[in-house]
């Protein structure tokens, strides 16, 4: 199949079409082409695009390739890769600026909704928290630590100064399971009670801590609450 742009009927041409129909009558492709704007030698940008989602397992493979891997792929490069790179970034913060304008985030779900496009394209675990201040609205996200593929090493002293230095009146902490398996560990059930324990001494509160694994989350609030009690 010939994907070169030139061989395509202007007024079917990606751009062409986004200004006349808007983004969303485009396919992934279509979209990554547009960002691309120039193909290699023999293959138009829309070639390179589907190719690259073909070879990345989609959208959200793609996501988890790191800047570096892409600018190995076939007809990117440094530049192509960056545009690309900086693309999926904005996505990511678009979610994080849509939390913020949710208001209280006193609910389980409303921080999930974020925490799945935040971490299910992660590679390696993840380990961070969300900084509310007394009402539960969103100061700031932060992602603490990065380890392996299993885990992810927690200070639990740099994570309360942060938190302080933020101004939090609690937060709520987040990892992914990038095996899939959204159970908790024994580490992760230990580790969610100490946390809420050190955070009840210097006055942060662990409101919750939400796994994520793909598309999935759990909220160790509701599934074990006595987690989070100081005098157990």
């Amino acid at each position: 199949m010939n994907h070169c742009i030139r061989n395509i009927q202007p007024s079917q041409r990606p751009r062409e079409r986004l200004f006349e129909h808007g983004a969303q009558v485009l396919s992934d492709s279509e979209l990554l082409a547009v960002l691309l704007r120039t193909g290699r030698k023999g293959q138009g940008a829309i070639g390179v695009a589907h190719d690259l989602l073909r070879t990345s397992g989609g959208l959200a493979g793609l996501a988890r390739i790191e800047v570096v891997e892409l600018v190995r792929a076939p007809g990117l490069g440094p530049a192509k890769a960056a545009s690309l790179s900086a693309a999926l970034e904005l996505a990511r913060r678009l979610a994080a600026a849509e939390l913020a304008q949710r208001g209280r985030l006193d609910r389980p779900d409303a921080v999930g909704r974020y925490l799945v496009p935040h971490l299910r394209h992660r590679r390696c675990e993840v380990f961070g928290f969300v900084a509310l201040d007394g009402r539960h609205r969103l100061i700031r996200v932060h992602d603490l630590t990065t380890g392996t593929r299993r885990t992810a090493p927690v200070d639990s002293g740099e994570l309360f100064r942060i938190a302080l230095l933020d101004g939090a009146a609690g937060v709520i902490l987040f990892h992914n399971h990038p095996s899939g398996v959204l159970d908790p560990s024994r580490d992760d059930l230990e580790l969610t009670r100490r946390l809420a324990r050190g955070g009840a001494l210097v006055g942060v509160e662990v409101l919750d801590h939400l796994i994520v694994a793909d598309a999935r989350w759990i909220s160790l609030r509701t599934s074990h609450p006595d987690l989070f009690r100081s005098d157990v």
